[in-house]
């Protein structure tokens, strides 16, 4: 029997929505073939063994603290015991946001020598920053929203009349790393333009100003290593844009159709688009990839999430349930390819 660390919470603002798809997961997880570890980090960012019924809302800051030692044949370390945590097969890492989806933990995973779910460490990073998503996406001739990219040090120096005669009005003001639209705002005068640089400066150091993609919000899960596969596409019909309360707060703000309403024809395109961006940033194993689709069928990808929720009213989950592929059977999945993705690293000539 396989043993499975639920990796969940973090030092992110999305700890939250993290605690909450890591329940879904431990309720779906096949428990006749696999053996559940819970591993907590709390919001100060120390991993903890946790019991279960203890997670409320955020991980809580009691269980036994968690140390790493590289190179051991078990390299996780109770600080109680000072003893190995026992044999760890993989890392589900339910992980959303910076220090736990930017390539951070993955890094850290890699030099344990264990598998992990998520895309590697060049993947994870390269998704987490919209700035350098963007670059690849366009280098690999995949359609992007027109915009810039601002540093903290020249924000005092932004002029919304300047800006706004090169990409428009409404404008998006996003910081480069973070998900969940946590950060994210849509503004159409100066006043406004200032107060959401102001906040997007809160949660990174680079912001993004964009110009606003006319066209309907649409999804689509994509898995797998060499051969990735992608589900069919999930639209988002919202009021406005899709905020981090209409994802997760408000019950009547935000309609997932499942499958959106488009062409056999457009679908296809969509998921092609979605593969490509897919390998372009150099994902693994899942990714949920997000997109515009305009009137005239013009496709733009918006982003990438290397980790993408799981909790109940999640996308990447219920498009997969879409194909026939129950939640159960896509934890399974998941796993599987993060093994085989271990597996074919591990063959690479390490000595010389």
């Amino acid at each position: 029997m396989q043993n499975i660390a639920i990796v969940f919470g973090g030092k992110s603002p999305e700890h939250e929505i993290s605690v909450r798809s890591a329940k879904n997961v431990i309720k779906a997880i096949d428990k006749t073939k696999y053996q559940l570890t819970y591993i907590g980090i709390d919001r100060q960012g120390q991993w903890r063994l946790v019991d279960l019924d203890t997670i409320g809302k955020y991980v809580p800051e009691t269980g036994v603290e968690l140390a790493f030692m590289p190179g051991s044949p078990d390299p996780i370390i109770r600080m109680d015991t000072h003893m190995p945590l026992g044999n760890i097969d993989l890392l589900y890492l339910v992980l959303h946001g910076p220090n736990g989806e930017d390539g951070t933990v993955q890094g850290m995973i890699r030099l344990l020598d264990l598998p992990f779910i998520g895309p590697d460490v060049l993947g994870s990073s390269a998704a987490m920053d919209k700035a350098v998503t963007k670059s690849l996406l366009r280098d690999a001739g995949i359609g992007v929203a027109p915009g810039t990219v601002v540093h903290i040090m020249d924000k005092d120096a932004l002029d919304y009349n300047s800006i706004t005669a090169k990409y428009g009005s409404p404008l998006f003001i996003k910081p480069a790393n973070m998900g969940s639209s946590v950060g994210v705002h849509k503004v159409k005068d100066a006043q406004t333009f200032a107060k959401a640089i102001q906040d997007a400066f809160q949660y990174d150091h680079k912001v993004l100003i964009e110009s606003m993609i006319h066209g309907r919000e649409v999804e689509c899960a994509v898995m797998g290593n060499a051969y990735p596969k992608a589900s069919t596409i999930g639209e988002i019909v919202t009021p406005e844009e899709y905020s981090f309360e209409a994802k997760y707060v408000s019950q009547t703000e935000a309609k997932v159709i499942i499958p959106a309403a488009l062409s056999d024809q457009t679908i296809e395109a969509l998921r092609e688009v979605a593969i490509r961006a897919y390998q372009a940033v150099g994902c693994e194993v899942l990714t949920r990839v997000d997109m515009f689709l305009t009137e005239d069928g013009d496709i733009y990808v918006n982003e990438l999430n290397t980790l993408p929720g799981f909790t109940s009213i999640s996308m990447f989950p219920k498009l997969w349930e879409e194909a026939g592929i129950s939640f159960t059977e896509l934890v399974d999945q998941l796993i599987a390819y993060a093994f085989e993705r271990h597996e074919r690293r591990r063959q690479l000539k390490m000595d010389w």
